[in-house]
């Protein structure tokens, strides 16, 4: 039996997975990067992204994810996230309402739109719309 991982994800509103896998690949700020069992000792920082769980030889999970950190210790990855929800279960119209939201807010010329925050809107639904569809192609 190969050796396998344990992964645990962490969002402020509770664990979002747990379990053994083979490998799991994340957005780091500085480029993506995959964990694997026996993985050296790491903490990173993450980005807007996918996180992909290989759970075994059949089955593959990924996540939209908006960042956090990660830590790796004693074969045990810990993902610390603002938010990570399952392709399949992202709702691709409350994903798109949100572009366009940002979209907006971006395009407004009123004074007190925060710029960075709308940035961040947009590129956090930009990000689910490309994980469920990437998903739902595979399907």
């Amino acid at each position: 039996m190969a050796m396998e991982l344990t992964v645990q994800i962490v969002t402020p509103y509770g664990e979002v997975f747990r379990g053994e896998v083979q490998s799991c690949t994340l957005p780091g700020t500085e480029g993506g990067f995959q964990v694997l069992p026996l993985h050296a000792d790491l903490v990173s920082l993450l980005d807007i992204g996918s996180i992909k769980i290989q759970i075994n030889d059949q089955t593959t999970r990924f996540l939209a994810t908006s960042g956090g950190y990660c830590e790796v210790k004693d074969n045990v990855l810990k993902i610390i996230v603002e938010s990570a929800e399952f392709a399949e279960k992202i709702d691709l119209k409350r994903a798109e309402a949100a572009r366009k939201r940002a979209e907006q807010r971006l395009k407004s010329t009123q004074d007190d739109i925060d710029i960075p925050r709308a940035r961040l809107a947009l590129a956090r639904a930009l990000n689910r719309i490309r994980v469920a569809q990437f998903v739902n192609s595979l399907n």
